[in-house]
C-alpha cells in the first residue's frame, strides 16, 4: 500500500483508535485519557496538513477496498473533502480541550470521550467518502455515535431530547438509502465523480431522476436541518456544551450540508441538475430555512435555543450557494462551510462558559455578563457580529461572495434573502450584546459572582478555545485575500473541481 493509499486510513484511525482505547480506561484515569484524547487530535492535525499540502500540489490520495462485488469501500481525499476535513480536525481539538475542562468532575467521561472520537471518524469518514455506500455507512455511524452524547447527562429531557434527535435522523437514513438503492438499480454504481455522473444516463424518465434527488436531499436534509425536517435541532440542545458545539460547528449539520454539495455537484452535476429544474426549488427551500430559523430565533429566551435556531437558518447559506448556479454562489456557500463552523462553536463555547460559571441559561438573565466575564463575552461578540456579516469578519466575507454569486445568477430575490437575514441576525444578536455589555449587574448575584481583582471569567480550559475560534473569525475576514485562507480553498475547488460549471 503506497502512503497516497494510507493517508487517508491514517486520517481515521488517529481518531478512531484513542476512542476504541478511551472506552477501556476506568473513569480515575484522567492522565491517560486526556493523552490520548490530545495525541489523536494533534496526530490528526498532523495528518491533514501533510494531505493539504499534496492536494494543493496535485496530489490523489485514495483508498479502495471491495466489499461485495460492485460495491466497494472506498475514500478521496480530494480539494473538497479537505475543506471539511480540515474543519473538523482543527474544532475537534478546541473541542477537546474544552471538553476536558467542562467535564473535569462529570461521571461517565471514558464513555463521552469514547463516542466523542468515534463521532470526529464518522464525520471524516462522510468528508472523505468516494461514493454513495460509503457516505451512508459513515453518515449512520455518525447518527449512532452522537446520540449517546446527546443523552449524556440522562435526564428525562435528554432522553426525550436524545429520542426525537434519533427518530428524525433514522427516517432520514432511510429515505437516502431509499434513494441510493433506486440509483443503483438505474445506475448501476453509486460513486462520486467532478461534473456529476448522472448526465450520461440514457433513458432514465426525468421524474425518476427528479424523485431520486428529492429522497437523497431530503435524507441529508434531516441532519442540515432544512425546514420543516429541522425539528430535533432545537431539541437537542439539552446536550451538554461541548456536544452542542460539536453538533452544530463540526459533525452533524455540516454532514447533512456537505452531503448536499457532494450530492449536486458530484452525483448530478449542477448543469444536468439546472436541466432537471431541481437547482431553483433548492434554492427556495434554503431561503425559506434562512428566513425562518432567523424568525425563530428573534422569540428565544433561551440562549442554546436561540443559538440552534440561528444555525438552522445560517448552515442553509451554503444550500443556497449550492443552488445559486455559478462559480461565485459556490465559493460563497463553500467559504462559509468553514466560516460558520468557526463563528458557531465561539457562541456555543461561550453559551457553556456562561452556564458552568455564572449559572446563566436565558438571555434575560445576562446582564452585566460582559464585566464579570469580559474576555468570554468579546468573543461571544466576535462570533455574533459575524453572523451579522459585519466586515472585518468570516461572515462577511461568505455573505458577499453569496451576495455576487445570487446577482450573477439573475436570482434577485435571493439577495433580499441574504439582506434579510442579516437584518435579523442583527435583531436577535445585538440584544444580547447590550445586555452583556451596557445592562448595569444584577443585585441579586452572589458576592462571589461579583467581579474583583483577579478574580473574573473562568477556567483557562473554557476559555482557550473561545478565544482562540473568535481570532479565527476575524482572521478569516481580514486575511481573506490570503493563499491559506477559507476562501482561497474554496476558490481552488471551484477551478479545480468544477470546470464545467457555467461561469
Amino acid at each position: 500500500m503506497t502512503a497516497n493509499e494510507w493517508l487517508p486510513l491514517a486520517v481515521l484511525g488517529s481518531s478512531l483508535a484513542p476512542g476504541l482505547i478511551i472506552f477501556a480506561l476506568p473513569e480515575k484515569r484522567i492522565r491517560q485519557r486526556t493523552a490520548l484524547n490530545l495525541f489523536g487530535a494533534l496526530a490528526k492535525l498532523a495528518l491533514v496538513a501533510t494531505l493539504l499540502a499534496g492536494v494543493a500540489a496535485g496530489e490523489e490520495y485514495a483508498f479502495r477496498y471491495a466489499v461485495l462485488p460492485g460495491i466497494d469501500l472506498a475514500f478521496k481525499a480530494d480539494a473538497l473533502a479537505l475543506l471539511f476535513v480540515t474543519l473538523s480536525a482543527a474544532l475537534w481539538l478546541l473541542t477537546t480541550l474544552y471538553a476536558i475542562g467542562y467535564l473535569e468532575a462529570a461521571p461517565h467521561r471514558s464513555r463521552f470521550f469514547g463516542f466523542f472520537s468515534l463521532c470526529v471518524t464518522a464525520t471524516m469518514g462522510i468528508a472523505m467518502a468516494a461514493n454513495l455506500f460509503t457516505f451512508f455507512v459513515f453518515y449512520e455511524l455518525l447518527t449512532l455515535a452522537t446520540f449517546p452524547l446527546v443523552v449524556h447527562r440522562g435526564t428525562p429531557q435528554a432522553m426525550r431530547g436524545g429520542t426525537i434527535y434519533l427518530a428524525y435522523t433514522l427516517i432520514g437514513g432511510t429515505l437516502l438509502l431509499t434513494g441510493i438503492v433506486w440509483l443503483f438499480q438505474l445506475l448501476g454504481h453509486g460513486e462520486f465523480a467532478h461534473g456529476g455522473v448522472l448526465a450520461s444516463l440514457d433513458g432514465a424518465p426525468q421524474w425518476q431522476l427528479q424523485a431520486i434527488f428529492l429522497l437523497l436531499i431530503a435524507g441529508v436534509g434531516v441532519k442540515a436541518a432544512i425546514v420543516p425536517l429541522h425539528g430535533w435541532l432545537p431539541q437537542a440542545m439539552v446536550a451538554p456544551a461541548p456536544v452542542s458545539a460539536l453538533l452544530h460547528a463540526v459533525a452533524v449539520v455540516k454532514a447533512g450540508a456537505f452531503g448536499v454539495v457532494r450530492i449536486v455537484y458530484e452525483v448530478y452535476g449542477v448543469e444536468f441538475a439546472a436541466a432537471l429544474d431541481l437547482l431553483t426549488p433548492l434554492a427556495i427551500v434554503a431561503a425559506v430555512t434562512i428566513l425562518w430559523g432567523s424568525l425563530r430565533a428573534l422569540f428565544q429566551d433561551d440562549l442554546k435555543k436561540r443559538l440552534a435556531f440561528s444555525t438552522v437558518s445560517q448552515v442553509s447559506y451554503i444550500i443556497l450557494g449550492v443552488a445559486l448556479l455559478g462559480p461565485l454562489g459556490t465559493i460563497g456557500g463553500l467559504a462559509h462551510l468553514v466560516h460558520q463552523g468557526i463563528m458557531k462553536i465561539t457562541l456555543f463555547f461561550c453559551a457553556g462558559n456562561y452556564a458552568e460559571t455564572l449559572g446563566i441559561h436565558k438571555i434575560s438573565e445576562m446582564d452585566g455578563a460582559g464585566r464579570r466575564m469580559p474576555w468570554t463575552t468579546l468573543a461571544f461578540s466576535i462570533a455574533a457580529l459575524g453572523m451579522m456579516g459585519v466586515p472585518l469578519t468570516a461572515g462577511a466575507i461568505s455573505k458577499a461572495w453569496l451576495t455576487d454569486g445570487a446577482a450573477a445568477a439573475g436570482m434577485d430575490w435571493a439577495i433580499w434573502v441574504l439582506w434579510t437575514s442579516s437584518l435579523l441576525n442583527a435583531a436577535y444578536f445585538l440584544p444580547i450584546l447590550w445586555r452583556a455589555w451596557r445592562k448595569p449587574l444584577p443585585a441579586a448575584w452572589p458576592d462571589e459572582q461579583i467581579p474583583a481583582r483577579g478574580r473574573r471569567e473562568t477556567a483557562w480550559l473554557l476559555l482557550l478555545p473561545p478565544l482562540v475560534s473568535a481570532t479565527a473569525v476575524l482572521g478569516a475576514g481580514i486575511f481573506a485575500d490570503a493563499s491559506w485562507s477559507p476562501l482561497a480553498w474554496a476558490q481552488l475547488i471551484a477551478e479545480r473541481e468544477y470546470p464545467r460549471m457555467p461561469r
